[in-house]
């Protein structure tokens, strides 16, 4: 790649990618499945021009948002990140493709941390997608600010629940998380070949294309063309026109995502996952917005158990490097007496082995919904890219939940 753009580093540029391509035809033919040719110009329609927003009405903005959040003396650290991104992609090969893809990605999040004692938790909020500014003002950030500082602070002074094998039932936002780690890296189709092993890049359900991996309930779709999402993206950067992809269906996994060229390998038509961080680096199977579907059940039926946990809000997980095994910890837990909620706790965590934990669930709900996740990590050395992960209400059997 380039910054300069004249003739004669377009020429070393050109001159270059060709010596690399030979050097790499040395070490085994590459096959590329074929695409339709496009020549084609997509733009994101949005409501509101972030452009047409003064900077100082959103530093204001982040201000106002920032002084909500601090909601009593336990608060010790608040921040608020707002960004708005013009992005305009040309793509054209030697094939004859020439397609312009010109979006706009909007996203704010507010964060509060507190502390009481020697206990420190924290709670965030987060909106986003391939918008405008609108996606700001529907998220409305003071009034998020206040309710994640009071949750922050009350948080901070919670117990916290011993760790048991137990019922679990996950939010959205813990269900985005566990989608994005358990399902979206693995059926990305290089690192189901092996091909992909920094970041815990190994996939746990490699050549198992066809069986059984979870219950009849679950169902995880990938889907670029979701718009509004904050994966959104009508053609990836191979120029293969994108489209939705079922990952699992009814517990049986259906389909990976996958680059040209691996797509040629397994003998299946490319499903447009290639993406890069920018011109600068190589793309790379990439999820979009991946989600689990949701079901026929409502939130409230999910809570008619005898005994069980319910675990809101991602924080961080833990995973090896298949992410066969995880443990994911949430921000507040609830203990669930025949569908009555006590709480919350803090500390909680969702300990799990991928195929058991999925056959186990016997419940989704109705509830769906998206998160946009601005800065999915992959490769090395290491691209960020912007995508979209959700999923309804879940109900299954963790190995464990609560505090070790």
């Amino acid at each position: 790649s380039t910054t300069e753009l004249n003739k004669k580093a377009l020429k070393r540029t050109a001159a270059a990618a060709v010596g690399m391509a030979r050097s790499a035809g040395k070490v085994g033919k590459i096959r590329l499945s074929k695409i339709p040719v496009k020549q084609d110009k997509v733009r994101t329609k949005i409501a509101l021009d972030p452009l047409s927003i003064p900077i100082e009405e959103k530093v204001n903005l982040c201000l106002e948002s920032d002084r909500c959040a601090r909601v009593d003396r336990f608060i010790r650290r608040t921040s608020v990140y707002l960004a708005c991104e013009m992005v305009q992609k040309n793509f054209m090969s030697s094939e004859g493709a020439d397609i312009t893809f010109e979006n706009t990605l909007t996203y704010c999040e507010v964060f509060a941390l507190a502390k009481r004692g020697g206990v420190v938790e924290y709670m965030d909020d987060i909106a986003g997608g391939s918008a405008g500014f609108e996606i700001v003002k529907n998220f409305d950030p003071p009034t998020r600010a206040k309710e994640v500082g009071k949750r922050a602070s009350q948080l901070a002074a919670a117990k916290t629940l011993p760790e048991k094998r137990t019922t679990v039932v996950l939010d959205q936002d813990l269900v985005a998380l566990l989608c994005h780690e358990i399902i979206g890296h693995p059926s990305e189709a290089d690192r189901v070949l092996g091909r992909e092993a920094a970041w815990a890049g190994k996939a746990w359900w490699a050549g198992m294309r066809g069986k059984r991996i979870g219950s009849q309930l679950l169902n995880a779709t990938d889907d670029p063309r979701i718009k509004g999402a904050l994966g959104y993206y009508e053609y990836d950067d191979e120029g293969t026109p994108a489209r939705r992809k079922e990952l699992i269906r009814e517990g049986i996994l259906v389909e990976h995502m996958h680059s040209r060229e691996t797509a040629a390998e397994f003998g299946v038509p490319p499903n447009g996952n290639m993406r890069a961080q920018s011109f600068e680096y190589l793309p790379l199977i990439r999820m979009s917005n991946t989600f689990i579907e949701p079901g026929d059940f409502t939130k409230e039926e999910l809570f008619e158990i005898r005994e069980g946990v319910y675990l809101k809000g991602q924080k961080i997980p833990s995973i090896d490097s298949r992410r066969y095994n995880f443990q994911i910890s949430a921000k507040e837990a609830f203990l669930i007496r025949k569908g009555e909620l006590t709480g919350p706790f803090r500390g909680a965590s969702i300990v799990g082995v991928a195929p058991e934990f999925f056959t186990s669930i016997d419940a989704v709900a109705n509830d769906f919904e998206m998160r946009p996740v601005p800065n999915c990590g992959k490769g090395d050395p290491m691209q960020t890219i912007a995508v979209g992960n959700g999923g309804p209400h879940i109900r299954g059997v963790a190995l464990g939940a609560g505090v070790r």
